[in-house]
């Protein structure tokens, strides 16, 4: 039984919600984040990284204590105001080629703990004890952790009717989105979604693992202390037919010592190989792979015989290529941390796998099929974990349209 709970966020005002909201600070290049930071004074992003104008290399606990301070000179200055009363937002994201629309609430740490919020990936530990320890001192969330649940035509439709009415944010962003922000704060008609939740089974985490579990340590650590905001965690939920989900390519920087001709030749005890020459190829099915080496494109199909498969995890491409090439050929065993391999999201046109090679970058590409949500939700519920950058998912949220305080 999944609990939901509306809060009182913090918002920019509607004259400034189109120069105060950011994308994710990591997805920013310097000479970006550089222009952003020196003309835009009203960015979130001034919030996100306090230190820049003096240019400062400061410690961790520095810059988040920073980070507060900046927060709270934005609300001093008016540019944030918090929600008079407790409420839940629809936020509708129409981008080039898709349209996402999702509630935005606080979700229980207790599901999480008790596995009614499902998770598919591992995490890094440093990394939850650093988010923990920004969360901790900067007093405030603004990145959702993006959670699906089972497709519901009644929830649908309420969300269809909402959207019918004038959004309370509206605005464009240099990418060519659009956003739209609602907020709801009947009682009642929050009541009526909560009684739905309670009765969906299971959510799932799509994005946002380290910073569940960095809210988790965060509950636990102030389990004492009366303040029920440090027991939810900001989350973005969205129906299972409304994500997006991409591959990551994989880019090798060398065969290992092995010659092209004896590559191909191993590869072919677990693979049908066709040569595709220069005609780009993209896999587009299951157990297909596609492979750029020394200026030609390869198909390459999983052979029956190999196809050795008795649990979620054994099935995921991802796991295949990792079991049947990187780890016995290309001597790769740890996909997050080996400097010989890097990811390119499936975002990007096949090309630029081809470009990064005959640049000389790397020496082979290998291309994937995308995962899909059954695959996600599979492998959560037999508490197994999807090997690094096997999805990149949509959509992605914002920072500073929704604020959460602790």
């Amino acid at each position: 039984m999944a609990k939901i709970v509306p809060f009182q966020a913090v918002r920019p005002t509607r004259d400034k919600v189109c120069l105060v909201t950011c994308r994710s600070y990591e997805e920013y290049v310097n000479a970006e984040l550089a222009a952003q930071l020196d003309f835009n004074p009203l960015s979130f992003l001034h919030i996100l990284k306090p230190a820049y104008t003096n240019q400062e290399t400061v410690s961790f606990e520095k810059r988040y204590r920073q980070v507060h301070q900046k927060y709270q000179e934005f609300k001093n200055e008016i540019i944030l105001i918090k929600d008079k009363k407790p409420a839940i937002y629809i936020h509708k994201i129409v981008t080039k080629t898709h349209s996402f629309t999702g509630i935005i609430v606080g979700t229980s740490v207790e599901d999480y703990c008790n596995n009614v919020i499902k998770k598919h990936e591992d995490i890094i530990a440093f990394r939850v004890r650093l988010l923990k320890e920004y969360m901790q001192h900067a007093e405030f969330n603004t990145e959702p952790v993006l959670m699906t649940y089972p497709d519901n035509k009644t929830i649908e439709n309420w969300i269809f009717n909402c959207c019918q009415k004038l959004a309370d944010f509206e605005f464009s962003t240099t990418k060519k989105e659009i956003h739209y922000l609602w907020k709801i704060e009947d009682t009642l008609e929050i009541n009526w979604l909560q009684n739905i939740f309670e009765k969906t089974e299971s959510l799932y985490i799509a994005d946002g693992h380290h910073r569940t579990e960095a809210l988790k340590m965060l509950s636990l650590e102030n389990k004492d202390v009366q303040n029920t905001s440090k027991n939810h965690i900001l989350s973005y939920l969205i129906s299972e037919n409304n994500v997006k989900i991409y591959e990551f390519n994989r880019l090798i920087k060398d065969l290992n010592g092995l010659s092209k001709h004896d590559f191909i030749k191993a590869l072919e005890n677990n693979f049908i190989i066709e040569n595709k020459y220069q005609q780009p190829f993209q896999p587009l099915e299951k157990h297909h792979f596609g492979m750029y080496l020394d200026t030609e494109f390869y198909s390459l199909i999983l052979r029956k015989e190999k196809d050795e498969i008795n649990s979620s995890l054994e099935s995921l491409d991802t796991q295949i290529l990792y079991k049947k090439v990187l780890l016995p050929l290309l001597g790769i065993e740890d996909l997050r941390n080996d400097e010989r391999i890097e990811y390119l999201s499936g975002k990007q046109s096949v090309l630029e796998v081809k470009n990064k090679i005959d640049q000389g970058e790397f020496e082979v590409g290998f291309l994937l099929f995308p995962s899909n949500i059954e695959e996600i939700k599979a492998l959560a519920h037999e508490n197994q974990i999807m090997p690094p950058k096997s999805t990149f998912i949509e959509p992605k949220f914002r920072s500073g349209l929704v604020i959460y305080e602790f």
